[in-house]
């Protein structure tokens, strides 16, 4: 059975939401490149500065899961506009004031509304995708796209006019919530939201909760990784290059840019050799890679850079859908965990590296950053790939017939259409 294709007013409306994840993820990616410039303007301390992105991905990523309970319970399509313009005015407060204080509150903001965002907009593009895992892509693709663009964006504004000039990144909102609006208006949503594990509304299957949490505890080592580069890896290439700002800001773009490369890979390697053997394949190959972004000077910092951003995009979609396969009815928790909370636990490692930095020096302090994928390797040794989620149907059915979901070869479930 294959998922149903949207028409052309839902095509319409997966673009303006695609665009619009473009624009509220360029806050994701802009606290981190904020952080030299808050360096070099406010002479803040290592520590001092991951604090900001800290404050930022703690209280998004906590948040998020929240906002996907509310949102699993009543629709909140109003949402999509106001944690758009949320997150811009808070970024673009950040430079205003010399108060350690008021720029913790403000990214606090900027998160929350980063938080706001993601789980009605996924809500919202599912419907206008009409099970498409293609559509659904492109709408994800978005989102990389946007975070890659942060440096860049920065980088231009904060250049230029200085710390005094970050009013100037609330355009990207403006634009989202203008797009979020659209894109409401050409997307018929139902009224009330619904959701089943199962044909029938039959919970399907068992909770798989040790192997949940042994991913889990992977994902964490990949966060602290993914996160601690994110605040640092400007400020290191600087100093690896002998370069400028130019050199921060491309190596952080690099970084992010693997994003949109990675999770199209993922998926389909996935399809290809399976979700656990890819993920532990990428995990093993981002040792060597962060390897060497922490000890090759020169350029070649730049490759390992790219290879070290494949090897943890690629296995980031793959997570979640693991997730929600280990906890067949716990699904929103499952997204909530390996969207989330997994996630704030690298915001806040990244004080004790930016401590560690300013007792040592930041290679010393990035060292660490190592060894953990090679933790996350073994955590995932031990994991099995779960129950497909057509096979736990029929077990809790007792038959094979009978409409189901539709499974995708990562292990996803697309309804069946019915007339």
């Amino acid at each position: 059975m294959s998922t149903t294709q949207p028409p052309a007013r839902s095509t319409t409306s997966l673009k303006l939401l695609s665009l619009s994840h473009v624009c509220v993820d360029v806050y994701q990616g802009a606290v981190a490149a904020l952080v030299p410039f808050f360096l070099s303007e406010r002479a803040y301390t290592y520590a001092a500065a991951s604090g900001i992105v800290l404050a930022a991905s703690l209280l998004s990523s906590v948040a998020q899961p929240l906002f996907g309970a509310l949102t699993d319970r009543r629709a909140m399509p109003w949402l999509l506009p106001v944690s758009a313009l949320t997150a811009g005015i808070g970024v673009a407060l950040s430079g205003l004031s010399g108060s350690y204080a008021v720029t913790l509150a403000v990214v606090a903001v900027a998160g929350i509304g980063v938080a706001a965002y993601h789980p009605e907009s996924a809500r919202v593009a599912r419907i206008a995708s009409r099970g498409s895992h293609t559509a659904m892509g492109l709408f994800s693709l978005g989102g990389n796209i946007g975070f890659a663009t942060a440096p860049l964006l920065v980088s231009a504004v904060i250049a230029t006019g200085g710390l005094r000039a970050s009013p100037l990144l609330v355009v990207p909102a403006l634009a989202g919530a203008a797009l979020c609006v659209a894109a409401l208006r050409t997307v018929s949503l139902p009224a009330t939201v619904a959701t089943t594990s199962s044909a029938g509304g039959r919970p399907a299957g068992r909770d798989d909760w040790p192997a949940f949490l042994t991913m889990s505890g992977a994902v964490v080592c990949r966060s602290i990784v993914f996160v601690g580069l994110s605040a640092f890896l400007s400020l290191y290439a600087r100093q690896r290059t002998g370069g400028g700002e130019f050199a921060g800001t491309a190596a952080l773009f690099v970084l992010y840019l693997g994003g949109a490369i990675g999770t199209v890979a993922g998926g389909r390697l996935a399809t290809r050799y399976g979700r656990i053997a890819v993920v532990r394949w990428s995990y093993t190959l981002t040792v060597p890679a962060v390897a060497g972004v922490v000890l090759v000077p020169g350029p070649l910092l730049y490759l390992f850079t790219a290879l070290t951003s494949a090897g943890l995009y690629v296995p980031f979609s793959l997570h979640v859908t693991l997730g929600q396969d280990y906890l067949p009815r716990h699904v929103g928790t499952a997204g909530g965990v390996t969207l989330g909370l997994t996630v704030s636990i690298g915001g806040l490692a990244s004080p004790l590296i930016g401590a560690a930095a300013d007792a040592t020096s930041l290679q010393t302090a990035l060292a660490p950053l190592i060894a953990l994928p090679a933790l996350g390797w073994l955590l995932l040794r031990t994991l099995h790939e779960p129950e497909m989620p057509e096979n736990m149907a029929t077990t809790a059915s007792g038959t094979g017939s009978g409409p189901g979901p539709d499974p995708d070869p990562q292990g996803n479930t697309t309804p069946v259409s019915r007339s």
